[in-house]
């Protein structure tokens, strides 16, 4: 580990950049590494991906610039830059501001997306025949989105503390580790549910009330690990607010024809997505005693999903009867249980990457969904104009 720098630069087929990365964190890397060789911080817990030209000091004495999980692409001979990431966005982001950007998960948006493609489907929804979804409305909760989710796993952190301590892949939380303390969260908090309030005073008075009352769940899921083995259905109930939520920002009410069979089929999405996640922290959950869904139906999981699935499928069927929906939204309801049949057969309970991987494919399914809406809306034009053609024929 005490090559010269002169010779490392010399004898390694590294671009400049990764020299430049090299000497830059060489030596703070080697004084971390023995205070804690599994911190993502060190240079051992760097993810760079090298090739086999590369000796293999080269990727132990390189800290990720970007960020510790973006893999580069790489060619036979040279190395290339990383990919652009959220988590390289915190990454530049100032030190003292990095701690409070990881609190609300800046850094992994798939809780985000998860938590407004909801939204998205009703409000396209609820969009006018042949029209497309109001783009106010979609930035509007696009941007609650960001701050509720934020603020969710700002209370989740402050509730859990005691317990991500002890998780090998929460152990880094900001809380946890100590980088911000519960008062400056506290503070945090009230920041974030202030600008959420007035995201949802722009909406009408019916959806004020009815965005207030979700704020409960979103006190109380956290505690529900401790006493329920079904906190994912809680999570569920939570995270689909939006599917009641978007509709009644367009409408001025909710059509509760409509929905309730797509928050019930969002509810089994959650279920479904959430457990699958569950099962990357199980033998942790075991030992500390916490509860989840993965822990409940255990090498059961997958007739457990495949209900789910079925039952997100019947609620999404109704959804699109209730609303006169046309051959593109059926077409992706299709696509969706496909997708959901191979997530389901291909999963690997027990391989913590296999249940992230599959757990992040669930923001293509909400996609999925959204797109076939918006078709479906747009083609619901097309078959006016055909009825009004065929009782006009001489027109």
């Amino acid at each position: 580990m005490a090559l010269p720098l002169k010779m490392l630069r010399s004898c390694m087929p590294a671009s400049e950049a990764v020299y430049r990365a090299c000497t830059h964190n060489m030596s703070s890397s080697m004084t971390r590494f023995h205070k804690n060789y599994y911190n993502e911080k060190t240079f051992l817990g760097s993810k760079w991906q090298y090739t086999n030209h590369a000796p293999s000091l080269l990727s132990k004495c390189v800290c990720p610039i970007v960020c510790q999980s973006a893999h580069l692409r790489t060619s036979p001979n040279m190395w290339t830059r990383p990919r652009f990431s959220a988590a390289g966005v915190v990454e530049a982001m100032p030190k003292n501001v990095q701690p409070y950007l990881r609190l609300m998960r800046l850094d992994k948006p798939i809780g985000t997306w998860l938590l407004y493609l909801p939204c998205t489907w009703s409000i396209a929804l609820a969009a006018q025949p042949g029209g497309l979804p109001d783009f106010y409305m979609l930035a509007l909760f696009g941007t609650g989105a960001v701050l509720m989710r934020g603020a969710g796993c700002t209370i989740n952190d402050m509730w859990d503390k005691d317990f991500d301590k002890k998780v090998t892949r929460t152990a880094n939380r900001p809380l946890a580790a100590g980088d911000i303390t519960q008062f400056q969260s506290l503070v945090f908090l009230g920041g974030q549910l202030s600008l959420a309030l007035g995201v949802l005073l722009c909406l009408n008075n019916y959806s004020i009330a009815l965005g207030a009352a979700s704020l409960s769940l979103v006190l109380t899921y956290p505690l529900m690990k401790r006493i329920t083995y079904w906190p994912q259905l809680v999570l569920g109930l939570t995270f689909n607010w939006g599917a009641l939520l978007g509709w009644s920002a367009i409408k001025g009410s909710c059509d509760w024809s409509v929905c309730l069979p797509l928050y019930a089929s969002g509810v089994m999405w959650t279920l479904i997505y959430d457990t699958i996640y569950a099962h990357q922290d199980k033998a942790d959950d075991t030992l500390i005693g916490v509860k989840s869904t993965a822990l409940r139906f255990n090498e059961k999981t997958k007739p457990w999903l495949s209900g789910f699935s079925v039952a997100m499928l019947a609620g999404l069927t109704a959804t699109g009867l209730s609303c006169d929906q046309t051959v593109p939204y059926y077409a992706a309801v299709a696509l969706i249980g496909g997708h959901l049949v191979h997530q389901i057969y291909t999963l690997d309970i027990n391989n913590a990457e296999d249940c992230w991987k599959k757990f992040t494919a669930n923001r293509t399914v909400g996609f999925l969904l959204f797109l076939g809406i918006v078709l479906g809306n747009l083609w619901k034009s097309q078959e006016t104009n055909q009825v009004k053609d065929l009782s006009c024929p001489n027109s």
